[in-house]
């Protein structure tokens, strides 16, 4: 019953900000000062890992990457440094659509609350950059709602401040990687959606758990003031191969 929405919990880049490959970027430079060799099969397999963690707390990808946690932690902050003065050049946008639909979602009577991976110094120099300090009543990281994606914590911490729900199958998630989609299913999300504008493409949305896949979040507001049983959005259609009426005729 998408109409029953009361929250909504969305991503922040790939999801509503277009950043047009700052993670990678940002990641070079937090990886030459931990000493991986730019162009080496080293570097490429670490990014390779980045680019498949995509929406995952970034202090978990470099504990992965580097393993001790002193050097974790000095990727970390060499990342968020990075990531942070190339906000600050204006390398990043709103994706067409986002704020309106937004404004829309919350004019509608809902609560929408943004989540990020990333530090909240960086998600705040994100807001700063976009001018959407204000937007919306809460904004989350993963040091405020205990463990970040794919664990469910943000999207629950959400649904504890806000009090916007009743019940967990009134809150949606929304976001553009697979981590997003583990977070919202394994948060109990009563829609769990994922977007065409970042990392992952609707195939590993889906098989992460997103029941909806659309072109952009600036489709959102048509998918939750949608009537029950009024079939699915354009973006929303199956998979090549897939049986458009599973279960028909068994």
């Amino acid at each position: 019953m998408t109409e029953d929405i009361r929250l909504v919990v969305l991503d922040m880049a790939g999801t509503t900000v277009a950043d047009g490959g700052l993670v990678e970027q940002a990641f070079a430079v937090a990886a030459e000062e931990l000493g991986v060799e730019p162009g080496s099969a080293d570097h490429a397999e670490k990014l390779d890992h980045v680019r498949a963690t995509m929406g995952e707390s970034k202090i978990s990808v470099f504990r992965h990457l580097f393993g001790e946690e002193s050097l974790a932690r000095r990727a970390n902050a060499a990342f968020e440094k990075a990531y942070g003065e190339l906000v600050d050049g204006g390398r990043l946008a709103p994706i067409a659509g986002a704020r309106e639909a937004i404004e829309e979602l919350q004019a509608g009577g809902r609560t929408v609350v943004l989540t990020t991976g990333f530090a909240r110094v960086t998600q705040d120099a994100i807001l700063d950059a976009l001018g959407w300090q204000g937007l919306v009543p809460l904004t989350l990281c993963p040091a405020d709602g205990g463990r970040g994606r794919p664990y469910p914590d943000m999207v629950l911490e959400a649904f504890l401040r806000t009090r916007a729900a009743e019940g967990v199958q009134q809150v949606a998630v929304v976001g553009d990687t697979s981590y997003d989609m583990l977070s919202g299913v394994r948060a109990g999300a009563g829609v769990v959606a994922g977007v065409l504008t970042g990392a992952h493409g609707a195939e590993a949305l889906r098989a992460a758990g997103a029941g909806h896949v659309l072109g952009s979040v600036a489709e959102l507001p048509a998918l939750l003031d949608g009537p029950t049983g009024a079939g699915p959005l354009p973006g929303d259609a199956p998979l090549p191969g897939a049986d458009p009426h599973p279960g028909a005729g068994r």
